[in-house]
């Protein structure tokens, strides 16, 4: 009967199927294809394909509507128990609409808002051609620009994304849907700055998951679609260079895309790479203060005016290669049967030395049988980091990090059944082979100076240089380790959709479907300390290079020195032992290695019907199961408090989540749309919190534990959106949203009993409330002119975390949750030139939890500017220059209150310029 159902409605019906491109023969998303006197229409997806199902046989109307184009109508005839196929061009001569042209960043606006306006749920939609307007080189940085998003940067790159306020672990990022897994050891970040921004076709963020989308998206979803096969023959390239302001050292860039499809238009292909090459760096400063200190009459821990107990200046030279390869291909055996494979391949290198010039284990100095304070007096280290010297490393520490994803999957119909399926495997490493170090110390105390009547610029200085002259530094150790990350994904899932008209308003469908995902994660490191036979005792006995410079990005009172020369430590022969002794320590690694096996097994049903000509209802439920198995490590300790032996240990955790959810969508006209949506999502816990372990740093005098118990956090999300969108290819738009959110993750932090160190576990808090607002605004105008605004308002409040005394603390806002964030860009547009200048801010947030108000960390506010133009040569040649953090924005961290910096880093400005060559052929 089933079957019967599935074939029933062809009697007396057909399909019809098409796709949509523009005159580049490039794919038109959310384009509405109607047949209004049926009450029947579809919208195109991201490759620009509808179907339509259901139809009755005969000649019919159909109307294509594209927001900033004209309206298109031709007549269509249907055959019975056949499927229709047809292409439709939207061409360039229909994109004049009263004094605004659709040319260059409106074209891509267009595409955008369409897909935008058309979708059920509440998105943001970013296309290619947006994307390439912006002076962004990775896709984090690109996602930036997106309201309600912000993100962490590492090494002046967007990395880490934080969506309407929730940490970057709480967020999915997939690729065409399948989720992305991550390189980095201990959480489930997703490094954004892996990805170039021109291998995406299109950036769709989910704010409100229906059904049919993973649930651990507890932020929103950032789903990344790659390009696909054109309708005609394509070749894209770009090659660019540039500098770096921070090293005057050079950049360099380039990329390929060629794609075309066989003469019957069944197979089509695309391939496409993408090459990076930055030579930057950094300029650092950072701090850790304390407010307590031991009373030399009572012995026991005082109040004290805050003062600097670790001070560093550093100095960071990096080589960042980035590659992306990418294959895409598809094949349509017939109207009712095509399959694709979309692959990538992201592949970065990152080379670093960093010269750090560390004060340690400063404390006050007290007079004479009093708690007055009359000086600081502390330690201090000069430690160089490389690595070996070889055709990888190149007397580097190499961060090799590498994602890969391959999709198979498959769309077909069968009578009114649609039916797709995708298997995808992905998996991200990251390995650093040979990461050296070489530190020396002056271990004694010596007096020091600690000028912090400005507390954001603190310098730390010896009271006698002679203290720390460079023949007093004596050899504390060297060392090598080898990490090596790894996490392997296999998805399948199939989908299947149903016409359905509920209630005889038109159009509606019943959609219901399974996933499974296969997931591994392992981390497996070592590290050897060397002890050098003869020679290195003094700073001076070994090879130097003076690092300070005048023009130290965080001001010229920071002078770092000299350090142990990258070359001398990458040439060291470590494992000869007629040079060295060599002791493998597993107290330094063996905690921190895992493996963890999590299996998620999901189903749903969701239906989308019409309940008026203007209301539309999405509903469903979706179950998920997961299944976590953790193997960790803990080392034992005989009587003597020596190392007897390791011990594995392991342990599992498995839970269900049911998640139902509703979507309203009413369009109070063809332009203005109202939404509601109330959602329900999930965020596992990161990895290495879910392991058990013990790790005892005794150095820095901490313990961390793992929690296998740790229960997911779950969230209930109401969202209410208005959006009215111009002919004229924009937008403005409003919305409030709610998330009530349960069981969220933090670090506890406690003193340990036996040993007074502190201990850091991560627990489950009570509950977070966050309250937010966003409102967008873009518009062409003027006929060259556009603007693009949008802003973000967020208030949050955590729940059930408790202090170092197990005392509860309360006004503490949801750690990652910035309370302003905007964007904004100008820009003028012909047809031969366009410049634009863009804005983008984020306000100081709640980083991580200390264990009182004085230790927690705050990130704090950055305001990006950046400029990019182009010049059209021709019809296919551009030239194109960016300039890049125009205020010379740092990533900066403090302690407590703003004017205590924790963290600050410069990286200056970037300009890169070259020529784009596009050529089409239909």
């Amino acid at each position: 009967m089933l079957i019967a159902f599935f074939f029933n409605g062809l009697a007396q019906t057909g399909n019809l199927q098409g796709t949509i491109t523009d005159d580049n023969g490039l794919p038109v998303p959310g384009a509405t294809i109607l047949i209004k006197e049926l009450n029947k229409g579809v919208v195109s997806d991201f490759d620009g394909d509808f179907t339509m199902v259901n139809i009755p046989t005969g000649t019919h109307n159909l109307l294509i509507e594209y927001l900033g184009y004209a309206d298109i109508k031709q007549e269509i005839t249907i055959n019975e128990s056949e499927t229709t196929t047809i292409s439709i061009t939207l061409t360039s001569e229909a994109t004049e609409l009263g004094e605004v042209y659709v040319t260059g960043f409106s074209s891509g606006q267009a595409k955008a808002l369409n897909t935008q306006k058309n979708n059920q749920n509440i998105t943001n939609v970013v296309s290619t051609d947006q994307i390439g307007k912006f002076p962004d080189a990775n896709i984090g940085d690109a996602v930036k620009r997106i309201p309600g998003i912000t993100m962490q940067v590492d090494q002046g790159e967007a990395r880490n994304i934080i969506i309407r306020g929730l940490a970057p672990q709480l967020n999915s990022v997939t690729l065409n849907g399948s989720r992305i897994p991550s390189a980095e050891g201990d959480n489930r970040n997703v490094q954004m700055d892996l990805i170039p921004s021109d291998m995406i076709q299109t950036i769709e963020v989910n704010k409100a998951v229906t059904p049919d989308m993973d649930a651990d998206a507890l932020g929103g979803s950032v789903n990344l679609i790659t390009k696909t096969s054109p309708q005609g023959f394509r070749l894209s390239a770009t090659a660019g260079s540039g500098v770096n302001f921070i090293t005057d050292k050079r950049v360099l860039t380039g990329s390929f895309l060629l794609g075309d499809r066989s003469k019957n238009e069944k197979f089509g292909w695309m391939i496409s790479t993408s090459i990076n090459d930055n030579d930057f760096g950094s300029d650092n400063v950072e701090a850790v203060w304390l407010n307590e200190a031991e009373s030399p009459i009572t012995e026991e821990d005082i109040e004290v005016n805050p003062y600097i107990e670790e001070f560093d200046l550093r100095t960071y030279l990096v080589q960042r290669i980035r590659r992306s390869f990418s294959v895409n291909l598809d094949y349509k055996f017939n109207e009712n049967n095509e399959i694709y494979l979309k692959t990538m391949y992201n592949w970065r290198d990152d080379r670093e030395n960093r010269l750090r010039l560390r004060y340690r284990s400063m404390e006050p100095i007290f007079a004479d049988g009093t708690e007055n304070i009359i000086g600081y007096e502390g330690e201090v280290r000069r430690q160089t980091k490389g690595g070996i010297d070889n055709n990888r490393n190149k007397n580097k520490r190499l961060e090799d990090q590498r994602m890969q994803n391959y999709n198979l999957g498959g769309k077909h119909l069968f009578g009114n059944l649609k039916f797709d399926w995708t298997t995808s495997f992905a998996k991200a490493s990251e390995e650093r082979l040979n990461e050296r170090y070489i530190e020396y110390e002056i271990g004694d105390a010596f007096e020091i100076n600690q000028d912090i009547s400005d507390t954001e610029f603190p310098i730390i200085s010896p009271i006698n240089s002679s203290d720390v002259d460079l023949a007093n530094f004596e050899l504390k150790e060297i060392t090598e380790e080898n990490q090596f990350t790894e996490e392997e994904d296999f998805n399948i899932f199939t989908n299947f959709e149903l016409p359905s008209d509920m209630f005889g308003q038109g159009d509606g469908t019943i959609k219901f479907g399974a996933k499974a995902r296969i997931k591994n994660k392992n981390r497996d490191n070592n590290f050897y300390e060397f002890e050098p036979l003869s020679g290195f005792e003094s700073l001076i006995d070994v090879p130097l290079r003076d690092y300070s410079k005048s023009d130290f990005a965080t001001g010229s009172q920071y002078q770092s020195g000299q350090f142990v020369t990258p070359e001398f430590l990458g040439s060291l022969n470590l494992f000869n032992t007629d040079q060295f002794e060599n002791e493998l320590l597993v107290d330094e690694f063996i905690t921190a290695n895992f493996d963890v096996k999590e299996n998620v097994f999901a189903g749903y049903i969701m239906a989308n019907q019409k309940l008026s000509d203007k209301l539309t209802v999405l509903t469903g439920l979706r179950l998920e199961s997961t299944k976590i198995e953790s193997t960790g490590n803990e080392i034992i300790f005989d009587e003597e408090g020596d190392i007897a032996g390791t011990s594995e240990l392991n342990d599992e955790n498995t839970y269900s989540n049911f998640l139902p959810g509703l979507h309203f969508k009413y369009d109070l006209n063809n332009r203005t749309i109202l939404r509601f949506a109330w959602t329900n999502t999930i965020a596992r816990p990161n990895y290495v919190d879910l392991v058990p372990f013990s790790e005892i740093n005794n150095e820095d005098e901490e313990i961390f534990i793992g929690n296998a118990d740790l229960n997911p956090a779950t969230s209930m999300n109401f969202d209410i959106m208005a959006e009215r969108y111009f002919e004229s290819i924009g937008i403005i738009s409003g919305g409030l949203f709610y998330k009530n959110i349960k069981d969220f993750s933090y670090v506890f932090i406690s003193e340990d009993q036996a040993t007074g160190y502190d201990l850091f576990q991560p627990l489950n808090g009570d509950n977070a409330d966050v309250f937010g607002a966003e409102i967008a605004f873009q518009k062409q105008f003027a006929k060259n002119f556009g603007v693009y605004l949008n802003y973000t308002y967020l208030s949050s409040e955590a729940k059930g975390i408790r202090n170092e005394d197990g005392d509860e603390r309360g006004n503490l806002d949801l750690p990652g949750a910035a309370p302003h964030m905007f964007n904004g860009s100008f820009s003028y547009s012909d047809k031969k030139f366009s410049a634009r200048i863009s804005a983008n801010f984020s306000d100081a947030y709640l980083d991580e939890l200390g264990g009182n108000d004085f230790e927690d960390r705050y990130y704090d506010q950055q305001f990006f500017l950046d400029f990019n133009a182009s010049y059209n040569i021709n019809d296919n040649l551009t030239f194109y220059a960016d300039l890049n953090n125009i205020t010379n924005q740092p990533l900066r961290y403090y302690q407590g209150v703003s004017e205590r910096t924790m963290q600050m880093e410069y990286y200056k400005q970037r300009l890169t310029f070259g020529l784009k060559y596009d050529l089409f052929k239909k």
